[in-house]
């Protein structure tokens, strides 16, 4: 067993408890969507003023993936609200559909639907009623869905000009957690520019808290550089932030998505435990202010003999 290994087993805060997961509960549509918004929730089974993580994922999953994530927060403390967008291949819609080039902004307003609907997701859950604290959110995404939450957090969209677009940043997020997010658009492929219009991000008012994780073997279709296109979000932020860059990592960062995933190129459960790890020390650090938690995982990863990842903040 790994120094840091050692460590998370000692550490009373990782303690799992026991989860409860409902899904789906239904959301009405938010405008031009065109279907309802299904949601799962988790939460722990006890405990009181608990925090939201509200969790977008990557092209074409739902609310059914990501469970190493979604599962783990729940068991430590968090509840974890996952929607599925109209990406999703449970939906089947079609590269034709005239929500096709929209999706990117209707992923944006799922999440604000989610923060909308927090009280009806609270009722839906078995003894979930008055244990929720709506003062303390995160967003969290992997891919595509960290693109998504990062407009939360204040990235915004380039237009054509290289003018920033809308700011739709929401002041009921405290801190976000950027999975594989993408970097700036001036590196894109051919294809990606034209296909991808809002790939075209500005990370100069992404103010709020974040921790961003990026694998160092993530070579991406749609950039011209190298996995380190992965650390822009933090390099082009303003602080407070920090970056864990995962050794021999690729796009799926050792398997969040769940195990023996077919898109999983890189499956390593003991990197995939260090993201549980430190993700949840950021998350407790920033929505309950759990400093100690916070040093003692990165404490763990630098005094590793044999780390998995390097981490650096500012």
């Amino acid at each position: 067993m790994s120094h840091s290994n050692a460590l998370i087993a000692r550490n009373p805060a990782d303690a799992a408890a026991a989860v409860v997961s409902v899904r789906p509960v239904v959301l009405t549509a938010p405008g031009g969507r065109g279907a309802d918004l299904h949601v799962r929730v988790s939460a722990p089974e006890t405990g009181g003023d608990l925090p939201v993580v509200v969790f977008s994922h990557g092209f074409g999953w739902s609310m059914d993936g990501y469970a190493p994530l979604a599962d783990h927060w729940a068991a430590h403390g968090f509840v974890v609200v996952q929607p599925t967008h109209l990406d999703s291949r449970t939906l089947g819609i079609p590269t034709e559909d005239p929500r096709t080039p929209r999706i990117w902004r209707h992923r944006i307003e799922d999440i604000t639907a989610v923060l909308d609907g927090l009280d009806a997701l609270e009722a839906s859950v078995p003894r979930l009623a008055g244990r929720v604290d709506p003062s303390r959110i995160a967003v969290a995404g992997h891919s595509w869905g960290a693109q998504t939450v990062s407009t939360l957090l204040g990235a915004r969209v380039l237009d054509a000009d290289g003018a920033p677009g809308e700011d739709m940043s929401d002041p009921r997020v405290t801190a976000g957690v950027l999975l594989a997010l993408t970097g700036l658009g001036d590196d894109l492929t051919p294809f990606a520019a034209e296909h991808f219009p809002f790939m075209r991000p500005s990370f100069d008012t992404m103010t709020a808290p974040a921790l961003i994780v990026a694998g160092d073997r993530d070579q991406s279709r749609l950039s011209t550089r190298g996995p380190d296109w992965f650390t822009d979000p933090y390099t082009h932020s303003p602080a407070d932030k920090s970056l864990l860059t995962l050794f021999g990592a690729e796009h799926s960062l050792g398997g969040i998505a769940g195990r023996e995933v077919a898109e999983t190129t890189d499956e390593n459960p003991a990197r995939v435990a260090l993201v549980q790890h430190l993700s949840t020390a950021f998350l407790r650090k920033a929505l309950l202010g759990d400093d100690a938690g916070w040093k003692a995982a990165r404490s763990a990863l630098e005094e590793d003999p044999t780390p998995l990842g390097e981490l650096r903040s500012k």
